[in-house]
Order: C-alpha cells, then structure tokens, then sequence
C-alpha cells in the first residue's frame, strides 16, 4: 500500500477537518483514509482468492464479460484496462483486471459506510465512502488510456448496469446494515458530526423527515431511502422579502450545495483546455439547438452536493416546465490533468488524486445528466436550464416533473439516488441578475468559492 513506498507527497494530513472544500467529502483527504479502503479490500480479496472464490456477482461477471468481448473495429477496452494500470502504476495498488473485478464484487454487494483511519497521533479520523467505486478508479481515471476508455459508449453501458444493479440492491433492507451508531455507520459519533456539519443550529433530526427519529436508524428502512431523504420544511423556509414584486424577481437555491463557478457571456461552442473551465452550451444542453440559442450570451452558475447534503432538486423560480430530458453520459470519465494545483484544498500540488472532481465543468457536457428547462413567470427571469450532473456512482437523475407542468418556486424537480454531485443554472443574456452577497462579493465581484448554500436560500435578484 501507500506505506511501503518511500514518500507520500499526495495528502495534507487533516485532523477533524471542518472546512468546506471542493472535492466535498467524496474523496478521502488524507492518506491514512486511502490506506485503510485499500488495506479492506485487499485483505477481503486475499480471502476470496485463499477460498478459491472465483466465481463473480452475476453483476460483475457481465461487466467483465462487456469489457472483455473481442472487437473489429477498435482497440478491445481490456486492452485499454491493461494500459491504465500499467501508466497509473507508480502509485495505483490495483495491479490487473481480475484484482479490480474482485474488488467491484466486494463493493457492490454491501451499502457505503465509513473508514475508521488514525492520524499519526492515534486519533480515529472517520470519512465516509460515499463513492467507493470511483475511489477504486481514482488514479485510473487521470490516465490518457481512462480518456479513451470511459468515454466510449460500450464501456459506459456495461457501468451503468453494473451501477443498477448495485442501486437495485441499496433499495433493500438489507442496504441498512450501515445506518448504525457503531464504528462505521452513518449514525455513529463520526457519521452524525459529518451528516450536521452544515446544518448549523439545527441537528439531524430537526433537518430531516425521519420516519421513526426515535430509532438508531431513524426508521430509512433502506440506504436509498436514507439518501434520498426529505427535508423538513421548517427547516429550509423558502427566502421571502415578504414584499410580492420583490420575490417574484428573487431566484433560489435549487440545491443544497457549495459554490464552484460562475461564467457569463457563454458560447455555443468552446473547448476544453487542460487547466481551463470553458463552458460549450451545444454540448452542455446535447446538442438541442432550439433550446441553446436562448441561452447564447448567458451565464451559467455552477455548484457541487456534498456526500451528506441534501439530495433533490427544487425549482429555482416559478414557471412552466418547457422540456426534461435525461442525457446518457459517462461515470467515471476525467480530463487528464497534472495533478491538484498549488492551492488545492486537499491534496498536495501534483497529486495524481481527485482530477473527475476537478473536471466538473467539463462533466457539465460529458456525464449522465438531467435537464429541466423552466419558462420563468417572470419575463425579466426568462428562460432557466437546471441541470443535474451525475457523477460516478451518482448517475441515476429521476425526475418529478415533466413537460408543460407548471411548479411554483420550491417546488420539487427530482432528485439523485445514491448521493449528490454537481449542478448547474443556465440564465439567457437578457437576465439582468444580481448574485447574492453570500455567493459574489459585492464590492469585488469575487465568487465565494466553497461557499456552503442553502436550499430555497437567495441565489439571484432579477431587476
């Protein structure tokens, strides 16, 4: 692991850290974390190989089989597997495909829980594992052959019914086991401090719509319905300035969720350089050019869910539903990068790790995504595109509304399953919108990033 290597330049080592940051808890931030998923892992395949366990899930056995099949028109994916492992070699501790199958079976078959690592004082330092799947291909991703491979529409269809299947399973009673207060569990001393760390006065109960709050298990009979909880409406009150014309120009947070970006004056077509977020509109809204051309000239605000927020979607604005679509994409597709930069949060500069996390304007136009276009009642709004990026295991976007509904502000779009990822709001170039203060600093125009957001909380003024 980690340990035998003669350096570990890849981790800031952070002891009970509370900081909002932008890989948003999906990916361990210290090296101790990294270590103890992949001591499990290889210790429980050392197991199965030592049982001659070699017969996979039916899941996995398929994706192998998908990733396997001969080809006679392209390089086989096999082959691009064995080439990721042999360019992330110097730091990856999946050594080949049977490893790696092995482990997706370990992984699939049970519900995210919590590593318990200790920092170098002996300190127990719980993350959660929100996503341990794109945790196993982390620095596969940040490879030319993963660019390759996890874009192809075969790969990506043989992950995504990996990904049901293990979806399938988190809407069983048995995907509850880790809604425990023991060592692990999301209900644990370690779990709940992560689960109310942005919850402020509040606690988890009083936030959430608990089914039975008396319970350990708060009564989320599966994992699915544990992370796709509802909110409490007291909890979330809509921002009202109490004054009718005043709000019906106010645009809320359609997420709860942490600051990322915001870019005006968006192009119909634009590239995506290595260390640039350059927003392409054509490819953004799938190449719907009916719908793109309202948005030319516009601007896009673009924030991340955090592995215990919040995870459905409310309608920034009142209006009427003028079209949804769910775009097939990638899961784990990155843009090959140098590692984090010098003020990454995380990571140390040039860290291999994180580079699907750092890519999120550009899964804006290549992941599985949701889009919801919204004709706003108010004509100084217009039209708004909300969309809804899945990321990794976070693809499944479901919707709660289509075409020709009309919702009032807050009401409810749809929801991820299995976690949170990223979002963004399109705004057409006649929005004449006023960021709140708690996103873009009103004397320098500086956008906050990591800034935590509320749910139904300002976002924008239209004057």
């Amino acid at each position: 692991m980690f340990s035998n290597r003669p350096e570990h330049p890849y981790f800031r080592l952070k002891r009970d850290k509370t900081a909002l940051v932008q890989y948003g808890g999906w990916l361990p931030s210290s090296r101790e974390a990294y270590e103890s998923l992949f001591d499990r892992l290889t210790n429980e395949l050392s197991v199965r190989r030592a049982n001659d366990t070699s017969t996979h899930t039916p899941a996995v056995m398929e994706f192998a089989k998908a990733i396997t099949a001969p080809s006679d028109y392209e390089p086989k994916m096999i082959d691009l597997f064995n080439q990721m492992f042999v360019q992330a070699a110097s730091q990856n501790d999946i050594k080949d495909f049977d490893s790696l199958l092995h482990m997706l079976d370990i992984t699939v078959t049970k519900p995210p829980g919590f590593i318990i690592p200790h920092d170098s004082d002996g300190n127990p330092t719980g993350q959660p594992v929100g996503i341990p799947i794109y945790i196993i291909f982390d620095l596969l991703s940040n490879t030319a052959a993963a660019y390759d491979l996890f874009r192809r529409p075969a790969f990506n269809i043989a992950m995504k019914n990996l990904l049901n299947s293990w979806g399938a399973y988190l809407q069983t009673p048995d995907s509850n086991k880790t809604l425990t207060d023991s060592d692990g569990g999301w209900f644990s001393e370690l779990g709940i401090r992560v689960l109310e760390r942005n919850l402020g006065n509040l606690n988890f109960n009083s936030t959430y719509i608990c089914p039975k709050p008396e319970q350990t298990n708060r009564g989320y009979v599966t994992w699915d319905q544990f992370f796709t909880r509802e909110i409490q409406p007291d909890a979330r009150p809509m921002h009202s300035s109490h004054d009718p014309v005043i709000d019906a120009g106010i645009i809320v947070s359609a997420c709860e969720s942490t600051v990322l970006h915001i870019e005006h004056n968006l192009q119909l077509h634009n590239q995506f350089w290595l260390k640039g977020r350059k927003y392409s509109l054509y490819d953004m809204l799938d190449r719907d050019v009916t719908f793109t051309k309202a948005f030319i000239g516009g601007t896009v605000y673009q924030a991340f869910l955090s592995i215990a927020d919040y995870h459905r979607w409310r309608s920034p604005v009142a209006g009427t539903i003028a079209k949804v679509v769910v775009v097939p994409g990638t899961y784990y597709a990155a843009l090959p990068d140098e590692g984090a930069g010098v003020n990454d949060p995380d990571f140390e500069p040039g860290s291999p790790h994180g580079a699907i996390i750092r890519s999120q304007a550009w899964l804006t136009q290549s992941a599985t995504r949701a889009l919801i276009y919204i004709e706003s009642d108010n004509p100084k709004i217009g039209m708004v595109c909300f969309i809804a990026v899945g990321m990794g295991e976070v693809s499944t976007c479901a919707l709660s509304v289509k075409a020709g509904d009309e919702v009032k502000k807050g009401a409810e779009l749809g929801m991820f399953h299995f976690g949170g990822s990223t979002h963004a709001l399109l705004f057409g170039p006649n929005a004449n919108i006023t960021f709140d203060e708690n996103i873009v600093d009103p004397k320098t125009g500086e956008v906050k990033v990591n800034t935590h957001i509320k749910v139904l909380s300002a976002l924008a003024q239209a004057s």
